[in-house]
C-alpha cells in the first residue's frame, strides 16, 4: 500500500479549503478625500498648503508617500462626480464649452416632462403614502384611497366583513408597495442620466417632509408589518382560475397561507430605507434631520427583522449617524458597532465611529443645501429653460463675410413675386448722389 492510500486503500480526503479571512468589499476613496489627506499633512510637515494640487509630494516624509499610494490605488470617481465637474467648466467656459448633446433617453423624456410640475407630483404621492400608512390615523382632511374597495353597502355577515377587512389592509400594502417603488427606481434613472435631476427630486422631497415620513413608517412594530397575513390564498391568482374553487369560511380566512411572512411589506420597506439612504448619502444637514428626529432607536428595532438587506440598509443609515449619537450611546450599542462594521462598506480613512468630522459644522448646513439649490436652479435654467433662452452676448459671431453672405436665407414666395419690380423702382430708376453718400458728415 502506498502512502497516498489509507487503511481501506482510498486516497486521503483533500484539506478543506478555508475562506479567506478578509472584508468581502473592496474600500473605496474619494478624491476630496485625498485632498483632505495631503493638505492636513502638508499644513504639519511643511507649513503650507498647495491650491488646486493632488499630486506633489515635495517635502512629506516617505509614511506619508506610502499612505498616499494607497489612497490614489483605492481611489474611486464615480459618475455624478464626473457630471458636476462637467456643469462646473459649462459654468466657467460658457462659450467653448456651453454647447452639449443631450442624449434623447427614456430618463430625459420623463424628467422634461416632468420638471414644471415635479414639487406637485412628489407632494401627491407622499400624500397618498401617508394616507397608506398603517401608523397613520383617520382625518377629515386625509385622501381617500378606500373608494376602489368600500362597497356600496356595508357587509350583513361576518364572512363578509372579515373579508373586506382583509381587502382593506391588502389594498394599503399595494399602495405603498408601488409609490416606494416608484420612488425609488426614478431617483435610480435620474441618477444615472445626471446627478442634478437626482439631486433636484430629492431636494423636493426633502422639502415634502418625506425624511419624517419613513420615520414615520418604521415607528411601529415592524415584525408584525412584515409578518401580516392580509390575503386570501383561495382567491389569490393563480388559485382564483385553476382548478375548484374551495368554499370561503371564517376558518379558512383566519388560517391563510404558510408563507412566515408577506414579501410585499418587505420588499415596501426595502424600498423606503434605500430611498432614505439616496436622500442623505453624503449629505450632512440631511443626516442631523435623522438625528434630530431621533431615528436610531426607530431603526435599531427595525434590525429584529432576520433578513440581510433590510438589515445592510438599516445598518447604513445608522453608520452615517453615529459620529452624532454621542459616546455613550455607541458604548451601550456594541454590538450594532460590530455589525455595522461587519457588514457595511467603509472608506479608508472612515470616522464613522467617532466625532472628528471637519464637515459637519452645524452653521454650514443651510448653505449646503442653499449651493445645491443653486446648482440645480442653474443646470436646469441652461437646459431646460427655453422662455429666456441664453445670453446673446455669449453667442458667438460670423465675422467673415463670405460665409456670411454665402449663408443660404429662406425668402417668401411675396419677396421673389416683387424682388425685379423693386430693383427697377428703388434702384434702378432712382438717381444716388454718390459724393454726398461719401461725405463724413451729411447737413439737412
Amino acid at each position: 500500500m502506498s502512502d497516498d492510500e489509507d487503511e481501506n486503500g482510498l486516497p486521503p480526503l483533500p484539506d478543506t479549503p478555508r475562506e479567506p479571512r478578509s472584508l468581502p468589499w473592496t474600500p473605496k476613496v474619494r478624491q476630496r478625500d485625498v485632498e483632505m489627506f495631503l493638505d492636513h499633512t502638508r499644513n504639519k510637515f511643511v507649513g503650507f498648503q498647495v491650491e488646486s494640487d493632488s499630486t506633489t509630494l515635495a517635502g512629506l516624509p516617505n509614511p506619508i508617500h506610502e499612505g498616499y499610494n494607497v489612497l490614489e490605488k483605492h481611489l474611486y470617481v464615480s459618475l455624478a462626480e464626473l457630471q458636476v465637474r462637467r456643469e462646473e467648466e459649462i459654468n466657467k467656459h460658457p462659450l467653448s464649452k456651453g454647447d452639449e448633446d443631450i442624449p434623447n433617453t427614456a430618463a430625459e423624456i420623463l424628467y422634461q416632462a416632468m420638471l414644471s410640475s415635479l414639487p406637485q407630483y412628489m407632494i401627491a404621492l407622499l400624500k397618498i403614502l401617508l394616507a397608506a400608512a398603517p401608523t397613520s390615523k383617520a382625518k377629515t382632511d386625509s385622501i381617500n384611497i378606500l373608494a376602489d374597495v368600500l362597497p356600496e353597502e356595508m357587509p350583513m355577515t361576518v364572512l363578509q366583513s372579515m373579508k373586506l377587512g382583509v381587502d382593506v389592509n391588502r389594498h394599503k400594502e399595494i399602495i405603498v408597495k408601488a409609490i416606494s417603488g416608484l420612488l425609488l427606481l426614478l431617483l435610480k434613472h435620474f441618477k444615472l442620466n445626471h446627478v442634478y435631476q437626482f439631486e433636484f427630486m430629492s431636494q423636493h422631497l426633502v422639502f415634502a417632509n418625506c425624511i419624517p415620513l419613513v420615520l414615520k413608517f418604521f415607528n411601529q412594530n415592524i415584525l408584525a408589518y412584515i409578518g401580516a397575513k392580509n390575503s386570501i390564498p383561495a382567491i389569490d391568482f393563480p388559485s382564483c382560475v385553476i382548478g375548484d374553487q374551495a368554499e370561503l369560511t371564517a376558518d379558512s380566512l383566519e388560517a391563510g397561507d404558510n408563507i412566515p411572512y408577506c414579501w410585499r411589506n418587505l420588499f415596501s420597506c426595502i424600498n423606503l430605507l434605500r430611498i432614505l439612504n439616496k436622500l442623505t448619502k453624503w449629505k450632512h444637514s440631511r443626516t442631523m434631520m435623522l438625528v434630530v428626529f431621533k431615528s436610531a432607536p426607530i431603526l435599531k428595532r427595525a434590525l429584529k427583522v432576520k433578513q440581510a438587506m433590510m438589515q445592510l440598509y438599516v445598518l447604513k443609515l445608522l453608520k452615517v449617524q453615529t459620529k452624532y449619537l454621542g459616546r455613550q450611546w455607541r458604548k451601550s450599542n456594541m454590538r450594532t458597532m460590530s455589525a455595522i462594521y461587519q457588514k457595511v462598506r467603509h472608506r479608508l480613512n472612515d470616522d464613522w465611529a467617532y466625532g472628528n468630522d471637519m464637515d459637519a459644522r452645524p452653521w454650514d448646513f443651510q448653505a449646503e443645501e442653499c449651493a445645491l439649490r443653486t446648482c440645480v436652479d442653474r443646470f436646469n435654467s441652461r437646459r431646460y429653460d427655453t422662455d429666456s433662452g441664453k445670453d446673446p452676448d455669449l453667442q458667438p459671431v460670423d465675422n467673415n463675410i463670405q460665409s456670411v453672405l454665402g449663408q443660404e436665407m429662406d425668402l417668401s414666395e411675396e419677396f421673389k413675386r416683387f424682388y425685379e419690380i423693386w430693383l427697377d423702382r428703388e434702384v434702378f430708376t432712382s438717381q444716388i448722389n454718390w459724393d454726398l453718400l461719401l461725405k463724413d458728415k451729411i447737413y439737412v
